[in-house]
């Protein structure tokens, strides 16, 4: 199946563009995407941490993905 993964931040830089299409099997979960990308843009692992959002809530990784779903990489924030 397709996803469109949404990209904010420095994971917008990393991955070369706002939004990206990618192709998965079906019934991937977030943790199975997160590796998949992690493969796909090594410079994700060198983020102390980032997050996706599915449907625009923070996802677990267990979390089934289906094609319809809003996909979006939060990179880390910070505050001061």
């Amino acid at each position: 199946m397709k996803l469109n993964i949404l990209a904010f931040g420095i994971t917008k830089d990393i991955l070369g563009a706002a939004e990206k299409e990618i192709v998965v099997m079906e019934g991937i979960s977030v943790g199975q995407l997160s590796h998949i990308l992690e493969t796909d843009f090594p410079q994700l692992k060198q983020l102390k941490s980032f997050f996706i959002a599915v449907n625009e809530e923070y996802a677990e990784g267990d979390r089934i993905i289906e094609s319809s779903d809003e996909i979006a990489l939060i990179p880390p924030v910070s505050g001061g």
